[in-house]
């Protein structure tokens, strides 16, 4: 029988898994860290050894030895967020057969807890991080700053990244979804938007500057609410949008759960769309395709977002100063469909 790890425990230590597997210690750690450097052979009597003694390594002990983990930090303001879950799809995806693994933190889009976050996971001496922000608070950005890992900032582009960045152009995106529906033929757009974090904020500035420039902006056609986005609130701010500017024509919505809500009102109004309200969603879920009619959409890289993240993370873990392109635009297209058509 294996010995006791300490007073008390009966945790198998890498010791017990060398002398059951009939091998040395140094063998096992580097079965278990680099198995390709270790004979098949090798490699198959510890894995029976582990599997038998239900070993796992202690992460601590090899933060220590190495002065990192093998874990990936992932910080992500939602996990119920259909965005996020795309984005953590391509994440995983990258990782898988990797000798990492994700660790996820949610900071419920308050940028205190990002930063409680991301010192504790900083303590923790990860591999590397992906957060999907560029908001951090200033002691936040310090500890990126001062960490002794790489950092990926995910979901939009920036010239002033911690370290690198990968996602695309918001201000750019926004401006094509208030173009399509001008180029439709719509004159009196608004906008709707929820939660208002610092990134549907940008959004709905970036919406002003395009209905300004197109001389279409209307204050009173905006619709905001600090309230987390979902379908029945998109129902709501349309209805609000509706009895504070009738005439209102077409509608740009911050994402795809108010899009969504906005057609379901619409429609309960008996309001013809596309012909007499216009729908433009942001985002383009599966949910906002599958409608009828069809939401046009910007459609955003999501899953690339999280795929090119983790290639990124991993190479640069890898080979320190291997990944030469550090700021990387993946762009996005306007999907028009059935929401809106051309007047």
């Amino acid at each position: 029988m294996p010995r006791k790890s300490r007073a008390g425990s009966d945790r198998p230590t890498l010791a017990d898994v060398a002398r059951e597997a009939g091998v040395s210690a140094i063998t096992v750690s580097r079965a278990i860290r680099s198995p390709g450097i270790v004979s098949q052979k090798a490699r198959a009597k510890v894995e029976e050894a582990v599997r038998k003694l239900g070993y796992t390594p202690d992460p601590a002990a090899s933060a220590l030895a190495s002065r990192s983990t093998s874990t990936i930090g992932l910080l992500v303001p939602s996990l119920t967020n259909n965005v996020f879950s795309d984005v953590l799809r391509g994440v995983y995806d990258g990782a898988q057969d990797t000798r990492f693994f994700i660790q996820i933190g949610n900071y419920r889009y308050s940028a205190l807890e990002e930063e409680g976050l991301i010192r504790a996971f900083l303590s923790q001496r990860p591999a590397g991080m992906i957060v999907s922000s560029r908001d951090q608070t200033d002691a936040a950005r310090a500890l990126l700053e001062q960490a002794s890992c790489p950092i990926v900032q995910i979901m939009e582009t920036s010239d002033d990244a911690v370290d690198m960045c990968v996602g695309f152009d918001q201000l750019a995106s926004v401006r094509a979804g208030a173009e399509h529906l001008r180029a439709c033929g719509y004159r009196r757009l608004g906008f709707l938007s929820a939660r208002m974090d610092p990134r549907a904020r940008r959004r709905l500035e970036a919406f002003r500057d395009a209905a300004s420039a197109a001389g279409l902006h209307d204050e009173a056609r905006i619709v905001t609410t600090p309230l987390p986005s979902s379908v029945g609130l998109g129902r709501q701010l349309l209805e609000q949008l509706l009895d504070r500017a009738p005439d209102t024509d077409a509608v740009m919505c911050n994402n795809d759960d108010l899009a969504v809500g906005a057609l379901m009102e619409a429609r309960a109004r008996n309001i013809d769309v596309p012909r007499e309200l216009g729908i433009c969603s942001y985002n383009d879920i599966e949910m906002a395709r599958q409608m009828v009619p069809s939401l046009s959409a910007v459609a955003t890289p999501r899953r690339e977002i999280g795929s090119r993240a983790i290639a990124m993370l991993l190479a640069e873990i890898e080979s320190p100063g291997s990944v030469s392109e550090r700021r990387v635009d993946l762009g996005f297209a306007m999907m028009a469909r059935g929401s809106t058509s051309p007047r």
